[in-house]
């Protein structure tokens, strides 16, 4: 059985949003424009699709935050992206966020 993670298209979504960017803007901004198409950044947004490991580090570094914040469903992003210095994430513990180290 395969498993998905259940918040990624939310994050990265979050992270689009919050750098002020279209979804064709994002992928310009990753370098990404004449690989992936809106569509398909769509997808991910959506939950659809799951972006490969190689694109999910890149937009890991522009958030500034470490890649398993992006795929670990018991991580949220910090408060502030792109995060400097690099964030490992909130740790969720029953609904409420608790800062991780």
């Amino acid at each position: 059985m395969a498993r998905r993670c259940a918040r990624m298209g939310e994050k990265l979504l979050t992270i689009r949003r919050a750098l002020g960017l279209s979804q064709n803007g994002i992928l310009r901004r990753l370098g990404l424009a004449d690989e992936l198409t809106q569509s398909e950044w769509s997808a991910y947004e959506r939950g659809v699709r799951n972006p490969s490991l190689p694109v999910l580090l890149i937009i890991a570094e522009l958030a500034g935050v470490w890649m398993d914040v992006l795929v670990n469903d018991n991580l949220d992003l910090p408060d502030k992206i792109p995060a400097s210095p690099k964030s490992e994430g909130i740790k969720r513990k029953h609904g409420h966020k608790i800062r991780s180290k």
